[in-house]
């Protein structure tokens, strides 16, 4: 390490700080501490040093996200566990997708943004491995929280009275099924299948995408599978089937109000909106902002393995934040959109309160209360 240092080029007085920079040349990898460059793949070497616009740009980003993602979430969790109305077994799959978004911002956020200011990773190596089994683990835990919820919906507006209501002892074993097999998976990097190094321009850490051998590049085939395949490929197949029966249903109703001779079985109110359009609406935007999510990192940790040159410290970093964006909407399309959970908050937080003119009359609105009603019974029983 001292040879690296006497060598011409590699003093930075400009910039405050050495070079450790083995290859004598100004890089992205530069001002890393020494103990994380056993950690650094060599084809960071090849890029220069980042404008310090992008760092400036990147906390500032991910200070809002963090901010954003902690409030929201913390909210989401008060209100559903302080409102009697609202302590079902359906929504306790809701407050541990908050749990785990909010875990998810509460770790990532301030390492990454105090790495920004110093413009390389400011901790040490066993922070990095720690900080990027946090990422991974809050990530994976969020998307089979999002499995378990479409799960719920599914069984109540495709299954309806032929299906098993979700009791409180149902929820919380998928609970902990996401927790003990999320915590697996995650762990897994310590004992030598693959593992968390620094990426992108170094403020952040994550799965080692770049390293080649089949004992590395295995992890991420199966890792991607489990978090990214199979839970898209079970979203998908349940958000069909509910909009689907949705679809049967409007039609039934508009048959019978023929029938009837009325124009239509609903209120003028809930006339304004198609309702089988809303609920369509909201599969297509849980899906869309699921691939938004995550598809940049998949495309990045698969690229890093099959196609190195298209990797470049911009291209990962974004990619990651985009990754960890996904705790921020997440309230929004679980939470925002529920009836008893917007009446919810605007008692206990007026300012905060979404009212919309479509109330709960609704169909998706009418399922969501379904379910609850359903888990109510249950717990009554």
């Amino acid at each position: 390490m001292s040879q690296w240092m006497n060598r011409p080029g590699n003093s930075m007085p400009d910039a405050g700080y050495i070079s450790t920079n083995p290859f004598g040349n100004f890089t992205v990898v530069d001002a890393a501490p020494k103990e994380i460059l056993h950690m650094i793949d060599p084809h960071w070497y090849q890029f220069p040093p980042l404008n310090p616009m992008w760092y400036g740009l990147l906390g500032f980003t991910i200070t809002v996200l963090g901010i954003l993602s902690i409030t929201g979430n913390t909210i989401v969790m008060w209100v559903f566990l302080n409102t009697k109305s609202l302590r079902s077994p359906a929504n306790l799959l809701v407050v541990n997708l908050a749990l785990s978004d909010f875990g998810m911002m509460a770790t990532m956020f301030p390492p990454m943004v105090t790495s920004c200011y110093y413009g390389t990773w400011a901790f040490s190596a066993l922070f990095c491995e720690i900080y990027g089994c946090f990422g991974s683990l809050f990530g994976c835990a969020s998307i089979w929280s999002m499995v378990f919820i479409t799960a719920d919906r599914y069984n109540v507006i495709v299954k309806g009275v032929s299906g098993t209501p979700l009791t409180n002892t149902g929820a919380l074993i998928r609970i902990m099924l996401v927790w003990v097999f999320s915590l697996a998976w995650t762990l897994l990097p310590f004992f030598g299948w693959n593992r968390y190094v620094p990426e992108g321009n170094l403020t952040a850490c994550g799965t080692d995408y770049l390293t080649e051998g089949w004992v590395s590049q295995s992890y991420l085939y199966v890792y991607g599978a489990w978090v990214y395949f199979l839970p898209l490929i079970l979203i998908i197949y349940y958000y069909t089937f509910i909009v689907s029966a949705v679809f049967a249903h409007e039609k039934q109703m508009r048959e019978q109000a023929k029938k009837m001779g009325v124009k239509s079985l609903r209120n003028e109110e809930a006339q304004k909106t198609s309702a089988e359009c809303r609920l369509a609406k909201v599969a297509l935007t849980t899906v869309a902002l699921w691939f938004i999510a995550w598809t940049p990192y998949l495309v990045i940790n698969f690229a890093g393995m099959l196609n190195k040159p298209m990797i470049n410290p911009l291209f990962t970093i974004w990619g990651s934040l985009f990754a960890k964006a996904n705790a921020v909407y997440n309230p929004i399309v679980y939470a925002i959109s529920h009836p008893k959970y917007r009446a919810a908050l605007e008692k206990k937080l007026p300012c905060l309160s979404c009212s919309s003119s479509d109330g709960a009359s609704d169909s998706v609105s009418a399922t969501t209360t379904q379910s609850d009603s359903n888990a109510e019974k249950t717990e009554t029983a």
